[in-house]
């Protein structure tokens, strides 16, 4: 049970990093710097753009898993 618990918790927290955070992330990133092409601009985008989103999934699998030790008991070691 705490490992659907985290998994729960994961999608829902990349979920709203992809609706909420990332694309904030990325524009500001993006123009932090200066760039010579349209494509480098894109791929830095598209790359922070992920990486929020990968951090969002991690971070979220992390409390979904502590969330979920600390709902399901745990049981007693065999006598």
């Amino acid at each position: 049970m705490r490992y659907v618990i985290a998994m729960l918790v994961a999608i829902l927290a990349a979920v709203l990093a992809t609706v909420l955070v990332s694309p904030r992330i990325a524009s500001w990133a993006v123009g932090q710097l200066t760039f010579e092409s349209p494509d480098e601009v894109g791929n830095l985008e598209d790359g922070v753009y992920m990486l929020s989103n990968l951090a969002a999934l991690i971070v979220g699998w992390i409390i979904g898993w502590v969330i979920g030790g600390r709902l399901v008991p745990q049981r007693a070691p065999p006598a």
